[in-house]
């Protein structure tokens, strides 16, 4: 029998999981807190996620086009509704990955993706 604490978490494209982001510096987002995964599938045997970090919304995010509104869903399992902050995205090992909430819907991840975009000012 596999013992739980051996089994490695498996953060998926999209999923919604607590993740451990201390120790941190600076103006990082700290605690542990919710993340959107953001890596693609292609790189999943490796034991690193590109992450989004979650924070609870606040009206003056309306006009920061790197806060993307998440709102609350059964689905995706936040507690309220709140932003992912794409200017904090990172890459993270699996083994910061506390727990799997949910998942947000594939029109959040574009959202997510675009205002990664917009942030890093790519042009295509």
């Amino acid at each position: 029998m596999t013992n739980p604490i051996d089994v490695k978490p498996y953060p998926k494209r999209g999923e919604v999981w607590l993740v451990q982001l201390d120790p941190t510096r600076g103006q990082e987002m700290q605690k542990t807190r919710p993340a959107v995964v953001i890596s693609s599938e292609l790189f999943s045997n490796i034991s690193l996620r590109i992450i989004i970090p979650v924070t609870r919304w606040q009206p003056k995010f309306q006009d920061r086009p790197f806060m993307i509104s998440i709102k609350r869903t059964d689905e995706n399992g936040l507690d309220i509704d709140s932003a992912g902050n794409v200017l904090q995205v990172r890459s993270i090992t699996t083994e910061r990955f506390v727990r799997c909430l949910g998942k947000v819907s594939e029109a959040v991840v574009r959202e997510l993706l675009a205002g990664l975009v917009i942030s890093v000012d790519y042009q295509g």
